[in-house]
């Protein structure tokens, strides 16, 4: 492509576009198998094998936190390869979040919060904000690493500004959802 034809960073080009529909269409397929794996599908009930996934669940995400506050303060400090590192590590570890979540939720349904009272309406209200925001998380990272790929920082930018603080929320009470059980 030369000079003359390069896509500003205001214009789309027929790839940012498929890959935007990509990112969309893979999130809608993630999000719904989800939604009817909590709320259709009735696993076993009992863990057996699968009953340390929510401690590996909850490793994955304080290692996805983690390297997402290494990433951020890399950037701060202009040290790009630290940042990209950091970034890739924090995507690995969510994407094997979402493999492993799926993998428990299939076999073991879904778990109750067994506590009453104040705490139970406290951890219902951390569940259903961490639930809502996971949502856009997978295609807010999709876009963030194409954006990246394609050297558009402007949009990448754009769109980690919303990312970074709901990324960060959704894997730190994603530990806290997980301490929450195992405390009640």
């Amino acid at each position: 492509m030369s000079a003359s034809t390069a896509p500003t960073t205001t214009e789309f080009t027929a790839a940012d576009r498929a890959f935007v529909a990509f990112a969309g269409v893979f999130s809608a397929i993630a999000v719904s198998i989800i939604a009817w794996l909590l709320l259709f599908h009735r696993g076993a009930g009992d863990a057996g094998a699968l009953a340390s996934l929510p401690a590996v669940n909850a490793t994955l995400n304080a290692t996805a936190a983690s390297l997402l506050v290494v990433g951020w303060i890399a950037v701060r400090r202009r040290n790009v390869r630290l940042h990209r590192a950091a970034m890739i590590g924090a995507f690995v570890a969510s994407a094997a979040f979402l493999v492993s979540y799926l993998v428990y939720h299939y076999g073991h349904g879904d778990t109750r919060y067994p506590g009453h009272g104040t705490i139970r309406t406290a951890y219902l209200l951390m569940l259903a904000s961490h639930v809502l925001l996971s949502i856009p998380v997978v295609p807010m990272a999709l876009l963030a690493f194409y954006w990246a790929w394609r050297k558009r920082f402007d949009r990448h930018r754009r769109v980690t500004r919303w990312l970074a603080p709901i990324w960060l929320y959704v894997s730190v009470t994603g530990v806290l959802v997980f301490w929450m059980l195992r405390t009640a």
